[in-house]
């Protein structure tokens, strides 16, 4: 379940809440019991990326690590001196 951020408009007070994304969001404030509550837009807690969870999981053959980096060819190494 997501962590969702409110603010009061009447009294400033800020909190999180644990709902589900189908539940109706918060109203009332659990400070001042008034019926100013809004969510917040904030950025996700986390991050999905780096090889891993889909990336490689639903693709087969060439097409496996297409956002990873490409590798450069290898350098030639210089001749040891004898």
């Amino acid at each position: 379940m997501p962590i969702y951020e409110y603010e009061c408009q009447s009294c400033g007070n800020e909190h999180e809440a644990l709902q589900k994304m189908s539940a109706e969001p918060l109203v009332t404030c659990p400070s001042c019991n008034d019926p100013e509550l809004k969510k917040k837009i904030s950025a996700a807690g986390f991050r999905l990326k780096g090889s891993g969870w889909y990336e490689t999981d639903f693709k087969s053959g060439n097409k496996k690590n297409v956002a990873g980096e490409k590798k450069a060819p290898a350098a030639a190494k210089p001749a040891k001196a004898g």
